[in-house]
C-alpha cells in the first residue's frame, strides 16, 4: 500500500490510452473491455484532469468519439488528442504537400490539406489499403525527392482487436525507411512533442501526470521519457513478456483500466 501512495503521490491528471484500454475494436466498431465505461466516468467525476491520448489512425477523431459514446463512454472531441490533426498542422506550417497512405477513415481529416503535387509522404494504419501497389506508390513519391520526408502517424508495431493481433503503421513505416533509407518523422506516441502536446491540454506539468496505457513502448516509455509515470494495464495487446522488457519499466502493472482508477482514487492525493 505505501509503495503505491508514493508512486501515485502528486498525481493531477491522468492521460488514457484508448485502444486496449477502453475498448478492444472489432465487428461492429468493438465492445468496451470490463469495468472501463464506469472507470472513465468515475475518474471523471474525481476531480482529477483527464485527457484522452490515442494513436487512432483509421478514424477520424469525430468518428473515434462517436464510436465510444454509442460504446457508453462521455467525452468530447476537444477531450482527445490524436496525431491526425497534429499532422495536419504540421503540414500546414511547413508548407508540405502529402501523398496519403493512409485508411479512407481517416480522409476526412486532411481535406484542408494541399495534396498537389506531392512533396512528402504521409503514413497510417492503412489497414487492408497497405496493398503492394499502394507501398510501392508511396516508395516511389519518396526516392524522386531530393530530400524525402515521411510522416508516421504514430510507429506501433500491432494493436488488439477482438479477432486478435493486428499490425500496425510500424510495421510498414519501417519497410519504406529501410527502402528509401531514410528516418521517418513519428506524430503520435511515442513522439516527446505529441506527449508535450497532450500535456499542454491537459493543463498539468509531467510530473503531476500519469499515463494509463496498454504499449510497453508507445505509452508507458514514450510517457516516462517525458518526466510523468505511467502504468501498463493487462489487457489490449499487453503481453506477459512486457513486465521483463528489457528497456522499460512501468511505474506500475495492474488488471485493468477499472484497478488503475482504484488505485488512483485511493492515492493520487498528496
Amino acid at each position: 500500500m505505501a509503495a503505491w501512495r508514493e508512486r501515485l503521490a502528486g498525481v493531477r491528471g491522468v492521460l488514457l490510452d484508448i485502444s486496449g484500454v477502453l475498448y478492444d475494436g472489432g465487428e461492429g466498431g468493438g465492445t468496451p473491455i470490463a469495468g472501463s465505461v464506469e472507470a472513465v466516468a468515475r475518474l471523471k467525476r474525481s476531480g482529477l484532469k483527464v485527457r484522452f491520448c490515442t494513436n487512432e489512425s483509421q478514424k477520424s477523431r469525430r468518428e473515434l468519439v462517436q464510436l465510444l459514446c454509442r460504446l457508453g463512454f462521455h467525452l468530447s472531441e476537444g477531450e482527445v488528442t490524436a496525431p491526425a490533426p497534429a499532422a495536419c498542422q504540421l503540414l500546414r506550417a511547413r508548407g508540405l504537400r502529402p501523398h496519403l497512405l493512409i485508411h479512407d477513415g481517416l480522409r476526412s481529416e486532411f481535406h484542408q490539406v494541399d495534396t498537389s503535387n506531392p512533396n512528402c509522404v504521409v503514413i497510417a494504419d492503412a489497414a487492408d489499403g497497405f496493398s503492394f501497389q499502394n507501398m510501392n506508390k508511396a516508395f516511389q513519391v519518396l526516392m524522386e525527392l531530393e530530400t524525402p520526408v515521411l510522416i508516421s502517424l504514430g510507429k506501433g508495431r500491432y494493436y488488439k482487436e477482438a479477432a486478435g493481433l493486428m499490425l500496425d503503421v510500424g510495421a510498414y513505416t519501417k519497410a519504406l525507411e529501410y527502402a528509401c533509407g531514410i528516418e521517418a518523422e513519428v506524430v503520435g506516441k511515442p513522439s516527446p512533442e505529441f506527449f508535450k502536446s497532450a500535456l499542454q491540454e491537459l493543463g498539468v506539468d509531467a510530473h503531476q501526470a500519469i499515463m494509463i496505457g496498454d504499449d510497453i513502448v508507445g505509452d508507458v516509455g514514450g510517457a516516462q521519457r517525458c518526466g510523468m509515470r505511467a502504468l501498463q494495464v493487462r489487457t489490449g495487446k499487453f503481453r506477459p513478456s512486457d513486465e521483463h522488457h528489457p528497456e522499460v519499466q512501468a511505474d506500475g502493472y495492474v488488471a485493468n483500466l477499472a484497478e488503475a482508477v482504484d488505485l488512483l482514487l485511493q492515492h493520487a492525493e498528496p
